[in-house]
């Protein structure tokens, strides 16, 4: 009996130790970072940076994976279903907040199959038409989609993105009838437009802006508060005819639930780090994003006050699943 108690004892002491050691090891092995957007947009961008940069203060390989797909489903429920042990990690958006509301099919639910890591940065949108569409600035824009309602489109990296719900939210703030078409990624939808086979997209500054400078596409104007100060000539939207408008893109990594809290707090120490440091901040800069560090309880909170801020938008736009 005595012998039986002690194996017991001993048994019991090394499942208390095992979880602390294992997170303090994290991570002895390979992560994989999977983006559910297509390469070259935003979210692939900005992953890279952060797998590179964890990649040297972990000393071991943050590897990042795109899988596009169904408005980022098919990428996101991969990472649901893969063990909780830190070694598959989500980058996204609020294109998971707004599916939270309009994609009521999906095989997961965000606050109940996630846990939030860290956020990354936010950055503006920008409306830019192809330079076919006989528009020179929005109020042009706009009296062109009311003369002809359902004529012109839109395009957007696929459904629930935010360039599909700023697009959406202009539509219902402006008055005007442009059709939705989606596609895989922001890639594609880029292309669709500078090719002039979509008329108009919402776009990423980060990533558009270039463009708009280069004379692939007309810039009508910016999604934020204030004008970017990559396209200072560029008015916002709400200064441009559409009082009150505002819309952007923001990222965020999250892991399965029941990842272990000692890695969750180690990544968001880690991840608040890269996005702090100045030739970082810099660089993002340049590009029209802005650092956004919280802790994992706060993210917790901006996630659960994003979901309603964007049901409330599906709501008003009366945006569909396509």
């Amino acid at each position: 009996m005595a012998v039986s108690l002690r194996f017991a004892s001993l048994a019991l002491l090394t499942l208390a130790f095992t979880s602390p050691v294992s997170a303090q090891d994290y991570p002895s092995r390979q992560v994989r970072v999977i983006v559910p957007f297509g390469a070259g947009g935003p979210a692939d961008v900005y992953a890279r940076v952060i797998a590179h940069h964890l990649s040297e203060e972990l000393k071991q390989t943050f590897v990042v994976e795109d899988r596009p797909g169904a408005g980022s489903i098919i990428g996101t429920d991969a990472v649901a279903k893969s063990p909780p042990d830190g070694y598959t990690l989500l980058v996204m958006s609020n294109t998971h907040t707004t599916n939270e509301t309009l994609v009521s099919s999906k095989p997961f639910a965000l606050m109940r199959d996630f846990v939030p890591v860290a956020t990354l940065n936010y950055s503006d949108l920008i409306m830019v038409v192809h330079p076919s569409v006989p528009a020179k600035d929005l109020k042009e824009f706009i009296a062109l989609a009311k003369q002809k309602p359902g004529e012109l489109n839109y395009a957007s990296s696929g459904t629930g993105t935010p360039y599909h719900m700023a697009g959406e939210l202009f539509k219902a703030m402006s008055g005007t009838n442009i059709v939705h078409v989606p596609h895989k990624a922001s890639g594609e939808a880029r292309n669709a437009v500078i090719g002039g086979h979509v008329q108009m997209m919402f776009d990423a500054i980060t990533t558009m802006a270039s463009n708009a400078k280069a004379g692939q596409v007309r810039a009508l104007g910016t999604t934020g508060k204030k004008r970017s100060q990559l396209t200072p000539d560029v008015p916002t939207i709400a200064e441009a005819g559409v009082a009150g408008y505002e819309a952007t893109i923001w990222l965020g990594i999250m892991a399965p639930a029941g990842t272990p809290k000692e890695i969750v707090d180690l990544l968001n120490r880690e991840i608040n780090k890269v996005i702090a440091r100045p030739d970082v901040k810099e660089a993002w800069a340049k590009q029209g994003a802005v650092s956004m560090p919280m802790s994992p309880a706060e993210f917790d909170k901006y996630l659960r006050e994003d979901i309603e801020k964007w049901a409330n938008v599906v709501k008003l736009s009366g945006a569909k699943v396509n």
